[in-house]
């Protein structure tokens, strides 16, 4: 059985509130108790009171379980694509709905790898050094939610993602050499994706166009153009065509400033092969 202990959640959102309903009505109706229900589920009757009071947000397996134990009719497993939001700071929430529709990604990374390209072990790492300091289960949640974003880079129809990333990001040792041994192993796999293009900005290059920080362009599913701009849980979302087109520009002239791919691929190799 998978137990749950109930955290009262200081903001729950409409998407959660609506589950827990939708949850209740379906178990009333089919006459069974939360003990009963969470029996069918291979879950305790306290994880599913947990859920239906959102005390504790649902996950992918108990969304799955309750769809096949009530027989909802795919009710409750549409749930998911909403509900997946609040692993994110509220900040993301609605960048990460337009990242996963997007035709395309170019983003220009300075401190840390790019989410998308995160290994487990890394992200955990980068998640649990935030000040100030994260519990264990808000982690576990937000590095679940990371690797989540990353079947945006074999998604059908394909996006296509760009990502620069500065060498200082590269060499900064994340969780130790074993996380980043395997971090820069990741890299080289993602970047043989026919969609994926990886490119580094090297140290040696101390002028660039990039100096002013990370960003991050996209091509929305309606073909519109935005910009997005993230900085110690903040964050702003460009949507004016003017200033998107600068921004664009300016990620464009950081890509030609850049290695190429494979001067960019071959310097990753070479410090994997450092460690």
């Amino acid at each position: 059985m998978v137990a749950a202990v109930a955290q009262p959640r200081k903001v729950v959102s409409p998407a959660g509130q609506y589950f827990a309903e939708v949850l209740h009505l379906l178990r009333c109706r089919a006459k069974l108790s939360q003990n009963d229900l969470g029996g069918r589920m291979s879950y305790t009757g306290a994880a599913v009171s947990a859920v239906e009071t959102c005390a504790k947000p649902a996950t992918d397996e108990f969304i799955q379980a309750a769809e096949k134990a009530l027989d909802a009719g795919g009710v409750l497993d549409a749930a998911r694509r909403y509900l997946r939001l609040e692993r994110y700071p509220e900040h993301f929430q609605g960048w990460v709905r337009l990242e996963q529709d997007a035709l395309s990604v170019m983003s220009w990374c300075t401190q840390v790898i790019h989410g998308l390209l995160q290994t487990e072990e890394y992200a955990r790492a980068v998640l649990g050094c935030g000040f100030p300091p994260l519990d264990e289960e808000d982690v576990e949640r937000l590095v679940a939610a990371r690797l989540e974003r990353a079947r945006l880079l074999t998604r059908k129809p394909v996006c296509v993602v760009n990502i620069i990333v500065e060498e200082a990001a590269l060499r900064r040792g994340i969780g130790g050499r074993e996380t980043m041994k395997a971090q820069y192993e990741h890299l080289l796999a993602c970047a043989q994706h026919p969609n994926v293009v990886l490119q580094v900005m090297p140290l040696e290059r101390g002028e660039h166009a990039g100096v002013e920080g990370p960003l991050t362009l996209i091509e929305t599913s309606e073909c519109e153009r935005l910009a997005y701009v993230e900085c110690n849980g903040t964050s702003t979302l460009v949507s004016r065509p003017g200033d998107v087109g600068l921004l664009a520009r300016r990620c464009a002239m950081i890509g030609q400033q850049a290695l190429r791919p494979d001067e960019s691929l071959g310097l990753i190799q070479k410090l994997a092969g450092e460690l």
